[in-house]
């Protein structure tokens, strides 16, 4: 008999983000007006709502318009900042070329967005949200996923605490607690841990493109008050990416504050490309350096995108409950939003389990909110760009944009190209080392670049030493006897966080180093690695990054 304590609720919700919030207050709102009682709780992995939420962010308030229509005068920090300028840039290694608006679709433009930190309105849904009477439980990481005899999703259950590195029971020790619910919401973001397990169980993907991925890097900067243009967004490509697309952001926030970032697909060739120096170097043009000249980095942090696109949409239903939000993957690559689409796909699938529960059919599978999707202006904003990543990726930046943009217009203008484009997953375009040139990148200065360990310390990542490596390699001979001679052992540049090593090449007897308490859980390493050895998993509930205004 299971020493675990057991919990029950009506929904139970795996994650606290813009997707997890907004189902649990369109599910308080339904049941409110209804006059039912519903019982519906999220579990968050990180210390506090908010903790572990990385975006840019550049905010279309359509599902929030919807959602809580009078956000605007309750005190949304959001609200503080719209944009107010959109420059788009394409830049050569010392200089610009300034994109026409003329050349990208009206819905592109960023007119009536607003720019500002995606953790921050997180935790103001999570205020929302409480007072709705919604239960969130930070700190608590779903670790497993609980089924019924029939094999429909039961629920899910936290992870142990105070287990020791080789899986003893210290002192401290604590039992996880099991939470049961007649559905069950997946809102873990991109690349979810339990995500993986459930499409893998019931073959949720079985009939999509595989979903490819960006890493996106982010810092804050307090920057001179003369170069602060609150509400300008600027978006750029081209340089310093050769080998890869990608491209680089830089949003003038509240504050006196800059968030500025680079993402890097991660379907590149060359394994000694290394994404992080690749953001390094892209702030040192002159262009991007001009506004930080001055200023102070306060916050780094990583964390990849979904950039599949509509043809990577799984199924979203299954026995006893649904992916929503970067679970499923509903990013506008071109536009590069995700939150609104996110918080639509929450609130379609609360309308569906609300209805479900309330007509007593608790047992049946939420086919409807799969339907409703698929019908909503989600999948129609998705399906005017879902050939802009696959483009990019096939053809490189500079051609690969050309041929995006006709393929958007044309779907504007409803003539679209009569095709969609497939995706091959990451880790399978890799190429060997001998293939593929070394990349030479320059040391950090310390004041405009800087290194991957001093930028660890500014997201202040936290996790419980003595505790097992939920780094987990399925086979440990594969790093050192399989991908360093291939592939110079990848994972020691692709990792934003400095967590892989090889240590001891030079004195002939090499070995891979994984150094867990680093990790921003950016799941870049469950993605890229060449052969899949590495899979992440959930640490100590609490643990990671602790951002604060990301």
């Amino acid at each position: 008999m299971s020493e675990r304590e057991s919990m029950a609720y009506d929904i139970v919700i795996v994650g606290g983000g813009p997707a997890g919030l907004s189902a649990a207050i369109r599910l308080k709102q339904l049941a409110n007006e209804a006059g039912q009682d519903l019982a519906v709780c999220v579990l968050e992995k990180g210390s506090e709502i908010g903790a572990h939420i990385l975006s840019g962010a550049v905010i279309d308030p359509k599902a929030l318009d919807e959602l809580l229509p009078d956000w605007r005068e309750q005190g949304c920090s959001l609200a503080d900042t719209p944009v107010t300028d959109n420059r788009h840039w394409f830049l050569t290694k010392n200089g610009k070329i300034t994109m026409p608006h003329l050349m990208t679709p009206g819905w592109m433009h960023n007119k009536g967005t607003y720019t500002g930190s995606l953790g921050n309105l997180c935790r103001w849904l999570a205020e929302q949200a409480e007072g709705l009477g919604v239960e969130i439980f930070p700190g608590f990481a779903a670790a497993e996923i609980l089924y019924h005899e029939d094999g429909s999703v039961k629920g899910v259950a936290t992870g142990d605490m105070g287990i020791d590195r080789e899986g003893n029971r210290k002192p401290d020790y604590q039992p996880g607690l099991e939470l049961h619910a007649k559905y069950t919401f997946f809102a873990e973001g991109a690349r979810g841990h339990l995500t993986k397990i459930v499409k893998r169980q019931f073959a949720l993907d079985a009939e999509c493109e595989p979903q490819v991925y960006g890493l996106g890097m982010k810092e804050l900067w307090d920057i001179d008050p003369d170069k602060h243009q609150p509400g300008l967004v600027i978006h750029s490509q081209g340089w310093p990416l050769t080998d890869a697309y990608g491209g680089g952001f830089l949003y003038h926030q509240a504050n006196g504050q800059v968030a500025l970032g680079f993402v890097v697909g991660l379907g590149y060739r060359n394994p000694h490309l290394y994404p992080f120096e690749e953001f390094q170097r892209w702030k040192q043009h002159p262009e991007i350096r001009q506004f930080l000249e001055g200023g102070r980095r306060v916050s780094y942090g990583a964390r990849v995108i979904n950039e599949g696109g509509w043809q990577s949409i799984p199924t979203l239903a299954f026995p006893g409950g649904a992916l929503i939000g970067c679970s499923a993957g509903f990013v506008n690559v071109p536009r590069i939003k995700g939150t609104h689409t996110a918080m639509k796909s929450g609130m379609l699938a609360a309308e569906t389990a609300f209805e479900a529960i309330r007509q007593d059919r608790a047992s049946d599978v939420l086919a409807a909110y799969d339907d409703r999707v698929r019908s909503s202006w989600i999948a129609t904003e998705l399906q005017l760009v879902k050939n802009a990543e696959p483009l990019l990726a096939k053809f490189g930046n500079t051609i690969g944009t050309l041929l995006a943009g006709i393929d958007m217009w044309m779907r504007t203008l409803k003539i679209g190209l009569p095709f969609t484009m497939k995706h091959k997953p990451d880790h399978t375009k890799i190429w060997r080392k001998e293939q593929c040139a070394t990349i030479a990148y320059p040391k950090p200065d310390g004041v405009i670049s800087f290194d991957r360990l001093s930028s660890v310390f500014l997201s202040n990542t936290n996790h419980e030493e003595d505790q097992p490596v939920h780094l987990q390699l399925k086979d440990p001979a594969i790093p050192i006897s399989y991908n360093l001679p291939l592939y110079d052992e990848p994972a020691q540049r692709y990792c934003p966080a400095g967590v892989y090593e090889v240590v001891g090449e030079e004195e002939g007897g090499p070995r891979f180093q994984i150094n867990a308490q680093n990790c921003v859980h950016c799941k870049t390493c469950d993605i890229k690695d060449p052969t899949q050895n590495i899979n992440w998993v959930v640490p100590e509930g609490g643990g990671g990054p602790n951002y604060p205004n990301m």
